[in-house]
């Protein structure tokens, strides 16, 4: 059974608390916006799609609590809050693509003479509640479609040693995980013979949520150190990487955790095919190319620390970026709920 990252039942949000992992498992009671932004900026829930859900829910529980009579008055405060959450992790372009999704649902349902304010209120929690479900769905077809896409380079019933970096799995979104989903789904077909994860310094998600997973799932896996990955592809084969995103341009340059820029290099170098897992939310068209994409920086002490415990000299400087861009010519396929697709071929997907 997949872990829970997101608990909710309408009038009651609970996030499980992934600073805490593989430790102890606590879920944190969310009871508004404000609390939504807190944990999303505080990483005590992170990867593109949950962050989006998780952001627009507390929203959702906020807008329950609301007993306001005019429309336009919940439109206003709709869009102020919805653009505050946004503002708590910047790269990620779910919660953005969300945002606007719902910011357009309020004004549509403000201008709607016919529609009185319960009504606006129960449409709107309504559309917020659907976001758990699709995402589960689309995660389950991100996992068959790149499923389907690796083995396509295997010969016979052969079995796949697959890489993954950072968490893309149930506990970076609603349930079952987008790159970690089409490692579930290799394994499902028993076609998977191994997964090799990273630690992903310097927040350790590999190490401390991934890992965690695969053991929970009991999936065969062995955790490797970033810096290991040449190495690894080197003495082992690697049958593919899959990577998850958390923004996509649309030139098919990719945002991801910050060591995936040099994994997709190394890929390149010994021929492994490198792919990139995220539902379509995670395109943003808008953006034309990765070096318009901006970064998160995230605080010193991610890197100076562990725990309250200095590991740094004292006095030396830090640079510690959240992200980096792997450039769209290394990367194999985009593995989406939509089918596979090349870079380049992200721009002929949306209307113009």
């Amino acid at each position: 059974m997949s872990l829970e990252s997101i608990k909710y039942q309408r009038g009651n949000l609970e996030v499980l608390d992934q600073l805490l992992l593989p430790f102890q498992k606590q879920y944190i009671k969310v009871e508004g916006v404000e609390d939504g932004w807190k944990v999303i900026n505080k990483m005590q829930v992170r990867g593109a799609p949950a962050i989006a859900i998780l952001g627009c829910l507390s929203l959702a529980i906020e807008l329950l609590k609301d007993n306001s009579s005019d429309k336009k008055v919940m439109r206003q405060e709709i869009e102020g809050k919805l653009n505050y959450l946004v503002s708590a992790r910047p790269t990620a372009v779910n919660i953005k693509l969300a945002a606007d999704e719902l910011i357009n649902l309020a004004n549509t349902l403000s201008a709607d003479e016919s529609i009185n304010p319960d009504e606006f209120k129960e449409r709107f929690i309504t559309s917020i509640e659907g976001m758990l479900s699709k995402d589960i769905e689309d995660n389950k077809a991100i996992g068959r479609n790149g499923c389907e896409a690796i083995l396509k380079n295997l010969e016979g019933d052969g079995h796949v040693r697959v890489l993954t970096h950072c968490n893309t799995g149930s506990l970076a979104t609603a349930e079952y995980g987008t790159a970690l989903g089409v490692i579930r789904s290799l394994h499902a077909a028993k076609r998977l013979e191994h997964v090799f994860c990273t630690e992903t310094r310097p927040y350790n998600q590999g190490a401390r949520l991934t890992a965690f997973e695969l053991v929970h799932e009991k999936i065969p896996a062995t955790l490797i150190v970033d810096s290991m990955v040449a190495a690894l592809m080197h003495v082992r084969k690697i049958g593919a990487v899959v990577v998850g995103a958390d923004r996509v341009a649309a030139n098919g340059d990719t945002a991801n955790k910050i060591g995936t820029y040099q994994i997709a290099i190394v890929a390149k170098y010994h021929n492994v095919p490198f792919y990139v897992a995220a539902p379509f939310t995670s395109i943003d068209i808008n953006v034309p190319s990765g070096e318009h994409i901006k970064i998160e920086e995230r605080p010193d002490k991610e890197m100076t620390h562990i725990g309250d415990r200095r590991i740094a000299a004292p006095g030396i400087n830090c640079w510690n970026p959240s992200f980096d861009i792997t450039p769209a010519f290394l990367i194999t396929g985009i593995i989406t709920e939509k089918g596979v697709f090349l870079p380049h071929m992200l721009k002929t997907l949306f209307p113009i």
